[in-house]
């Protein structure tokens, strides 16, 4: 008999939300993060959460011949372009090598459940125009490089269902404040409690980002284990390309208070693409998914967790 699905790297931004919208419709999610990570502060009884490394190949394996769940969503990885950028080893070996244990570990145990790996945008090669899924690959950085090299490592995988997607920029609730959005957004709930100087300290505002709510996109990783193909990478996208200067605008005009716009060098990536924009065209006629939430909901949504979290209890 299954067991509930399996979601690793649960503690994190997406997997936090994704942990929610399966519980919608299941009784129960096993949830794995990071050792050190484990788990909220109000736990779900629903939620059987456990701290595995991915880099102990035999722990994973262990687990997963344990559990047998019914669906394995693998959102665990480093997520951050700049922390690539800073250890670009550890990139590889988590993203790459703890896939790879993952996916030993499905093989080992005789499990036939699907498994879903979120790669990213990031594996394309630059362009100004909206990319599709059989456009031209080449990353340009550490990270890009590195959830590359997983995507081709899971298509290898022959004895297990797997599911490629590369979601683009997503935000919400939770996220970390060294994303755009929620640092802007964390960035004025201080100013707003007086914690820092009403000056709101930023990188490059002319790029423009595909930006889809956080909440919409973990809900494509469950349409698409349910209605996608196996081994088809599939955008997981707006199709709309925000400029980072509206987004701060739309940000600001919700502050409370008066604040002033610096440009802040530190900020600035060493490899910066001036667009990122996908088409959603295939995930929407093979999986019938859009995205529902609009970005205003999404920035107020920010603000707000950010807000509480900066009044504390």
């Amino acid at each position: 008999m299954a067991g509930p699905p399996l979601v690793t790297g649960a503690a994190g931004f997406a997997g936090s939300h994704l942990i929610e919208h399966l519980l919608e419709n299941e009784p129960a999610v096993a949830a794995w993060s990071h050792r050190g990570g484990l788990g909220p502060a109000t736990p779900d009884r629903r939620v059987r959460w456990n701290a595995i490394d991915l880099l102990d190949r035999s722990a994973v394996a262990r687990e997963l011949a344990a559990l047998r769940p019914a669906a394995i969503y693998h959102c665990a990885g480093i997520a951050h372009v700049a922390e690539s950028w800073a250890e670009p080893e550890r990139a590889l070996r988590v993203n790459v090598l703890g896939t790879h244990h993952v996916l030993e570990g499905v093989r080992e145990a005789g499990l036939e459940c699907p498994v879903l790996v979120t790669g990213s945008a990031l594996v394309y090669r630059a362009s100004m125009s909206a990319i599709g899924e059989d456009d031209p690959l080449g990353p340009s950085d550490p990270y890009g490089v590195s959830k590359l090299a997983q995507e081709r490592l899971a298509l290898r995988a022959r004895h297990a269902a797997v599911f490629i997607v590369r979601p683009f920029n997503h935000a919400g609730p939770r996220q970390a404040p060294t994303y755009v959005t929620s640092s802007f957004a964390r960035q004025i709930a201080e100013i707003e409690a007086g914690l820092r100087e009403p000056v709101l300290r930023v990188g490059n505002l002319e790029a423009r980002r595909d930006i889809t709510d956080v909440r919409d996109t973990v809900r494509a990783y469950r349409m698409l284990v349910r209605d996608g193909q196996p081994g088809r990478p599939y955008n997981v996208c707006s199709g709309q390309a925000y400029r980072v200067r509206d987004l701060l605008d739309a940000l600001v005009d919700r502050s409370r208070t008066t604040i002033r716009i610096e440009i802040d060098p530190a900020r600035l990536r060493p490899s910066d693409n001036p667009v990122i924009a996908g088409n959603p065209s295939r995930i929407a006629a093979e999986a019938g998914w859009r995205p529902q939430i609009p970005i205003a909901r999404t920035l107020d949504d920010l603000l707000d967790y950010w807000r509480r979290h900066t009044a504390g209890p």
